[in-house]
């Protein structure tokens, strides 16, 4: 099991997140919580993350704030600046996990919904990342400087998100493409939060649905590419 750390954040300032450490780490990444905040959820990906080889570290952005109402959890996604989420929090964990001992010293970022927006605005913010995975999950494009992305990426899109249009999808692809950021893209017949394992049943959002199926499959591209890039 993992455990709460304190980190510094790129301007020296603490911050906490959730460490999660392998036991015999090939390297190491940072994963980026939904809006629902650092819940167990988040841990777990954090602990399979750990399994699979590579320490994990989830940065806590809403200092110890969680939820499982939705009207709570777009009030707190409201009130987290994106900007110095991705340029102080997530940039302190990627040169946190960069002091750590792994064989490689390279660290990945990854994000769900909210999280794989802020891994895009990461990759412009952190040139220490040496790859990023997104899954569902994208900012406004203004705010996407493709340019400064050095990094390989990935990303997992579903056909049937309502909650990310696939033509907002195609235009961040067609920004990538003009940038040439090496980009690897996958779509799938799904709903948002396809990989989310709670999304089932009455009580979940109405346009979330877990779909164990193409999650693994994602899981499974995920860490092939995490393998190629920091291995």
């Amino acid at each position: 099991m993992g455990q709460m750390i304190d980190f510094a954040r790129a301007d020296g300032a603490t911050a906490r997140g959730y460490l999660a450490e392998a036991s015999d780490p090939q390297a190491a990444v940072v994963v980026i919580q939904e809006w629902w905040g650092l819940n167990d959820q988040i841990r777990g990906v954090a602990e399979r993350f750990a399994r699979a080889g590579f320490t994990a570290l989830v940065p806590d952005l809403y200092k110890g704030a969680s939820t499982v109402e939705a009207e709570e959890a777009h009030h707190l996604m409201n009130g987290l600046n994106f900007g110095e989420a991705a340029g102080q929090d997530v940039r302190g964990a990627v040169q946190h996990l960069k002091g750590l001992k792994t064989a490689t010293g390279k660290v990945g970022v990854t994000g769900y919904c909210m999280g794989g927006a802020l891994t895009l605005l990461s990759l412009t913010m952190a040139p220490e990342a040496d790859a990023g995975v997104v899954w569902y999950g994208l900012p406004p494009l203004e705010y996407v400087d493709a340019s400064k992305i050095r990094a390989p990426l990935m990303a997992h899109w579903a056909t049937q998100d309502q909650a990310f249009a696939i033509s907002s999808v195609d235009a961040l692809e067609e920004k990538l493409s003009a940038a040439g950021v090496r980009y690897e893209g996958h779509r799938y017949l799904a709903h948002h939060a396809f990989a989310n394992e709670t999304a089932v049943g009455p009580n979940r959002i109405a346009i979330t649905q877990y779909d164990p199926a193409w999650a693994e499959l994602a899981w499974d591209r995920t860490l092939r590419f995490f393998g190629r890039h920091l291995g």
